[in-house]
Protein backbone atom coordinates (compact mmCIF):
# COMPACT_ATOMS: atom_id res chain seq x y z
CA UNK A 1 0.00 0.00 0.00
CA UNK A 2 1.04 3.27 -0.98
CA UNK A 3 2.82 5.20 1.37
CA UNK A 4 -0.06 8.17 0.54
CA UNK A 5 -2.54 5.87 1.93
CA UNK A 6 -0.95 5.64 5.23
CA UNK A 7 0.24 8.86 5.70
CA UNK A 8 -3.64 10.98 4.43
CA UNK A 9 -6.33 10.14 6.92
CA UNK A 10 -9.17 11.31 4.34
CA UNK A 11 -8.19 8.75 2.07
CA UNK A 12 -9.98 5.46 1.90
CA UNK A 13 -8.85 1.96 0.78
CA UNK A 14 -11.05 -0.94 1.55
CA UNK A 15 -9.05 -3.65 2.97
CA UNK A 16 -9.50 -6.10 0.18
CA UNK A 17 -8.25 -3.62 -2.46
CA UNK A 18 -4.46 -3.54 -3.84
CA UNK A 19 -2.48 -0.39 -4.36
CA UNK A 20 1.00 -0.63 -5.71
CA UNK A 21 3.74 1.39 -3.60
CA UNK A 22 4.35 3.32 -6.68
CA UNK A 23 0.36 4.42 -7.16
CA UNK A 24 -0.05 8.48 -5.72
CA UNK A 25 -3.55 9.08 -4.30
CA UNK A 26 -4.88 12.52 -3.97
CA UNK A 27 -6.76 13.76 -0.66
CA UNK A 28 -10.13 11.87 -0.58
CA UNK A 29 -9.72 9.27 -2.89
CA UNK A 30 -12.03 5.93 -2.58
CA UNK A 31 -10.90 2.93 -3.51
CA UNK A 32 -13.59 -0.20 -2.98
CA UNK A 33 -13.36 -3.63 -2.57
CA UNK A 34 -11.30 -5.69 -4.69
CA UNK A 35 -10.00 -2.67 -6.78
CA UNK A 36 -6.29 -3.33 -7.93
CA UNK A 37 -4.29 -0.05 -8.41
CA UNK A 38 -1.00 -0.48 -10.32
CA UNK A 39 2.38 1.08 -10.35
CA UNK A 40 2.23 4.29 -12.43
CA UNK A 41 -1.16 5.62 -11.72
CA UNK A 42 -2.40 9.15 -10.41
CA UNK A 43 -5.24 9.84 -8.96
CA UNK A 44 -7.08 13.02 -8.54
CA UNK A 45 -8.52 14.84 -5.08
CA UNK A 46 -11.83 12.98 -4.35
CA UNK A 47 -11.59 10.47 -7.03
CA UNK A 48 -13.60 7.17 -6.51
CA UNK A 49 -12.49 4.14 -7.55
CA UNK A 50 -15.19 1.86 -7.28
CA UNK A 51 -15.08 -2.50 -6.57
CA UNK A 52 -13.30 -4.71 -8.56
CA UNK A 53 -11.71 -2.12 -10.81
CA UNK A 54 -9.41 -2.96 -12.08
CA UNK A 55 -6.00 0.20 -13.23
CA UNK A 56 -3.52 -1.89 -14.60
CA UNK A 57 -0.56 0.94 -14.98
CA UNK A 58 0.71 4.23 -15.99
CA UNK A 59 -2.83 6.05 -15.81
CA UNK A 60 -2.99 9.75 -14.54
CA UNK A 61 -7.07 10.33 -13.43
CA UNK A 62 -7.61 13.79 -12.63
CA UNK A 63 -10.24 15.03 -9.83
CA UNK A 64 -13.57 14.07 -8.90
CA UNK A 65 -13.87 11.24 -11.10
CA UNK A 66 -15.84 8.31 -10.50
CA UNK A 67 -15.32 4.93 -12.03
CA UNK A 68 -17.45 2.02 -11.44
CA UNK A 69 -17.64 -1.57 -10.89
CA UNK A 70 -15.55 -3.70 -12.93
CA UNK A 71 -14.41 -1.20 -15.17
CA UNK A 72 -10.63 -1.70 -16.85
CA UNK A 73 -8.22 1.33 -17.21
CA UNK A 74 -4.61 1.36 -18.30
CA UNK A 75 -4.39 -1.77 -19.77
CA UNK A 76 -1.54 -2.90 -23.01
CA UNK A 77 -3.03 -1.64 -25.75
CA UNK A 78 -4.33 -4.65 -28.33
CA UNK A 79 -2.15 -3.65 -31.27
CA UNK A 80 -0.02 -5.80 -32.87
CA UNK A 81 2.53 -3.13 -33.05
CA UNK A 82 2.93 -2.92 -29.75
CA UNK A 83 6.20 -3.97 -27.67
CA UNK A 84 5.63 -2.94 -24.42
CA UNK A 85 6.89 0.46 -25.00
CA UNK A 86 5.99 2.87 -21.57
CA UNK A 87 2.97 4.48 -23.04
CA UNK A 88 0.22 6.34 -20.87
CA UNK A 89 -3.79 6.80 -20.15
CA UNK A 90 -4.94 10.21 -19.36
CA UNK A 91 -8.55 11.30 -18.25
CA UNK A 92 -9.29 14.83 -17.01
CA UNK A 93 -11.43 16.24 -14.37
CA UNK A 94 -15.20 14.89 -13.29
CA UNK A 95 -15.63 12.13 -15.74
CA UNK A 96 -17.53 9.64 -15.05
CA UNK A 97 -16.69 5.64 -16.52
CA UNK A 98 -19.23 3.53 -15.77
CA UNK A 99 -19.49 -0.54 -15.39
CA UNK A 100 -17.21 -2.64 -17.88
CA UNK A 101 -15.87 0.04 -19.50
CA UNK A 102 -12.36 -0.88 -20.90
CA UNK A 103 -9.71 2.41 -21.84
CA UNK A 104 -6.21 0.81 -22.96
CA UNK A 105 -3.12 2.82 -22.77
CA UNK A 106 -1.51 4.42 -26.26
CA UNK A 107 1.46 3.18 -28.41
CA UNK A 108 4.66 4.29 -29.91
CA UNK A 109 2.47 6.55 -32.26
CA UNK A 110 1.44 8.94 -30.13
CA UNK A 111 2.23 7.48 -26.77
CA UNK A 112 -1.12 8.30 -25.00
CA UNK A 113 -4.69 7.83 -24.97
CA UNK A 114 -6.52 10.57 -23.85
CA UNK A 115 -10.24 11.34 -22.18
CA UNK A 116 -10.79 15.20 -21.47
CA UNK A 117 -12.91 16.46 -18.35
CA UNK A 118 -16.63 16.65 -17.87
CA UNK A 119 -17.04 12.89 -20.43
CA UNK A 120 -19.03 10.41 -19.68
CA UNK A 121 -18.28 7.01 -20.73
CA UNK A 122 -21.26 4.56 -20.33
CA UNK A 123 -20.87 1.02 -19.80
CA UNK A 124 -19.50 -1.42 -22.08
CA UNK A 125 -18.19 1.31 -23.77
CA UNK A 126 -14.39 0.11 -25.53
CA UNK A 127 -12.02 3.56 -25.66
CA UNK A 128 -8.50 2.04 -27.59
CA UNK A 129 -5.02 3.02 -28.06
CA UNK A 130 -4.26 6.47 -29.12
CA UNK A 131 -7.64 7.94 -28.80
CA UNK A 132 -8.22 11.64 -27.95
CA UNK A 133 -11.52 12.37 -26.74
CA UNK A 134 -11.91 16.27 -26.08
CA UNK A 135 -14.33 17.87 -22.95
CA UNK A 136 -17.89 17.06 -22.30
CA UNK A 137 -17.74 14.29 -24.57
CA UNK A 138 -20.61 11.46 -24.06
CA UNK A 139 -19.91 7.69 -25.25
CA UNK A 140 -23.20 5.94 -24.75
CA UNK A 141 -23.83 2.11 -23.59
CA UNK A 142 -21.70 -0.79 -26.22
CA UNK A 143 -19.77 1.64 -28.27
CA UNK A 144 -16.55 0.32 -29.46
CA UNK A 145 -13.59 2.58 -30.72
CA UNK A 146 -10.76 1.05 -32.62
CA UNK A 147 -7.09 2.66 -32.73
CA UNK A 148 -6.16 6.32 -33.14
CA UNK A 149 -9.91 7.89 -33.29
CA UNK A 150 -10.18 11.65 -32.19
CA UNK A 151 -13.57 13.20 -30.72
CA UNK A 152 -14.53 16.95 -30.53
CA UNK A 153 -15.76 18.85 -27.57
CA UNK A 154 -19.57 18.10 -26.97
CA UNK A 155 -19.64 15.48 -29.28
CA UNK A 156 -23.04 12.43 -28.23
CA UNK A 157 -22.00 8.92 -30.03
CA UNK A 158 -25.06 6.98 -29.42
CA UNK A 159 -24.96 3.31 -28.03
CA UNK A 160 -23.79 0.33 -30.05
CA UNK A 161 -21.55 2.16 -32.84
CA UNK A 162 -18.33 1.22 -34.00
CA UNK A 163 -15.93 3.38 -35.12
CA UNK A 164 -13.09 2.73 -37.54
CA UNK A 165 -9.16 3.67 -36.59
CA UNK A 166 -8.08 6.70 -37.63
CA UNK A 167 -11.73 8.34 -37.49
CA UNK A 168 -12.33 12.00 -36.83
CA UNK A 169 -15.49 13.04 -35.13
CA UNK A 170 -16.02 16.97 -34.72
CA UNK A 171 -17.33 19.26 -31.96
CA UNK A 172 -20.83 19.45 -30.63
CA UNK A 173 -21.46 16.25 -33.74
CA UNK A 174 -24.31 13.84 -32.92
CA UNK A 175 -23.97 9.68 -34.24
CA UNK A 176 -26.93 8.03 -33.48
CA UNK A 177 -27.46 4.66 -32.34
CA UNK A 178 -26.09 1.39 -34.42
CA UNK A 179 -24.17 3.18 -36.84
CA UNK A 180 -20.68 1.90 -38.50
CA UNK A 181 -18.53 5.10 -38.24
CA UNK A 182 -15.61 4.63 -41.57
CA UNK A 183 -15.22 8.42 -42.41
CA UNK A 184 -14.88 11.50 -40.23
CA UNK A 185 -18.35 12.42 -39.17
CA UNK A 186 -17.55 16.59 -39.47
CA UNK A 187 -18.62 18.94 -36.20
CA UNK A 188 -22.43 20.36 -35.74
CA UNK A 189 -23.95 17.80 -37.55
CA UNK A 190 -25.83 14.70 -37.12
CA UNK A 191 -24.86 11.26 -38.77
CA UNK A 192 -26.33 7.94 -38.89
CA UNK A 193 -26.48 5.17 -40.42
CA UNK A 194 -25.31 1.17 -40.94
CA UNK A 195 -23.03 0.09 -43.08
CA UNK A 196 -23.16 3.60 -44.79
CA UNK A 197 -23.76 6.75 -42.23
CA UNK A 198 -25.14 10.02 -43.89
CA UNK A 199 -25.99 13.29 -42.90
CA UNK A 200 -29.28 14.01 -41.11
CA UNK A 201 -28.78 17.61 -41.13
CA UNK A 202 -27.55 19.93 -37.83
CA UNK A 203 -27.40 18.86 -34.54
CA UNK A 204 -29.70 22.38 -33.99
CA UNK A 205 -30.83 20.95 -30.68
CA UNK A 206 -27.37 19.91 -28.98
CA UNK A 207 -26.35 23.79 -30.07
CA UNK A 208 -29.28 25.35 -28.67
CA UNK A 209 -28.26 23.57 -25.51
CA UNK A 210 -24.58 24.63 -25.81
CA UNK A 211 -25.60 28.87 -26.29
CA UNK A 212 -24.24 28.86 -29.85
CA UNK A 213 -26.19 31.94 -30.73
CA UNK A 214 -29.38 32.17 -33.28
CA UNK A 215 -26.78 33.76 -35.74
CA UNK A 216 -24.11 31.28 -35.70
CA UNK A 217 -26.78 28.72 -35.79
CA UNK A 218 -28.02 30.29 -39.31
CA UNK A 219 -24.43 30.73 -40.61
CA UNK A 220 -23.75 26.93 -39.90
CA UNK A 221 -27.11 26.28 -41.85
CA UNK A 222 -26.00 27.70 -44.70
CA UNK A 223 -22.71 26.21 -44.66
CA UNK A 224 -24.28 22.77 -44.49
CA UNK A 225 -26.96 23.32 -47.20
CA UNK A 226 -23.49 24.82 -49.34
CA UNK A 227 -21.79 21.86 -48.17
CA UNK A 228 -23.51 19.10 -48.70
CA UNK A 229 -27.11 20.01 -50.85
CA UNK A 230 -25.83 22.76 -53.20
CA UNK A 231 -24.90 20.37 -56.16
CA UNK A 232 -21.61 21.27 -56.37
CA UNK A 233 -18.48 18.98 -54.97
CA UNK A 234 -16.88 19.27 -51.63
CA UNK A 235 -13.77 21.19 -52.72
CA UNK A 236 -16.25 23.53 -54.57
CA UNK A 237 -18.48 24.37 -52.14
CA UNK A 238 -15.47 24.75 -49.56
CA UNK A 239 -13.94 27.34 -51.49
CA UNK A 240 -17.76 29.08 -51.90
CA UNK A 241 -18.53 29.57 -48.38
CA UNK A 242 -14.73 30.79 -47.76
CA UNK A 243 -15.63 33.29 -50.42
CA UNK A 244 -18.74 34.33 -48.52
CA UNK A 245 -17.83 37.43 -45.79
CA UNK A 246 -21.61 37.26 -44.73
CA UNK A 247 -20.76 33.23 -43.73
CA UNK A 248 -17.24 34.15 -41.29
CA UNK A 249 -17.12 33.04 -37.77
CA UNK A 250 -14.86 30.91 -35.58
CA UNK A 251 -17.13 28.13 -35.94
CA UNK A 252 -17.93 27.97 -39.78
CA UNK A 253 -13.87 28.60 -39.93
CA UNK A 254 -13.61 25.20 -38.00
CA UNK A 255 -16.32 24.00 -39.85
CA UNK A 256 -14.54 23.98 -43.13
CA UNK A 257 -11.13 23.34 -41.72
CA UNK A 258 -12.21 20.04 -40.29
CA UNK A 259 -13.73 19.52 -43.77
CA UNK A 260 -9.97 20.56 -45.75
CA UNK A 261 -7.67 18.03 -43.48
CA UNK A 262 -10.18 15.21 -43.59
CA UNK A 263 -7.94 12.58 -44.46
CA UNK A 264 -10.55 9.62 -44.70
CA UNK A 265 -13.78 11.93 -46.02
CA UNK A 266 -17.01 12.95 -44.78
CA UNK A 267 -20.01 11.37 -44.22
CA UNK A 268 -22.14 12.87 -46.36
Amino acid sequence: MSTAVEQDAAIRVHETAIVDSRAVLGPGVEIGPFAIVGPGVHLGANTQIGPRVLIERDTIIGSGCLVANGAVLGTDPQDMKYEGEKTFLEIGDRTVVREFATLNRGTAASGRTVVGSDCLLMAYSHVAHDCELGNHVVISNATNMAGHVAIGDWAIISGLVAVHQFVKIGAHAFVGGGSRVAQDVPPYCRAVGNPSPKLCGLNTVGMERRGISREVRRRLKTTYRLLFRSGLNLGQAVRAAQADEKLACPEVGYFLDFIRHSERGVVS
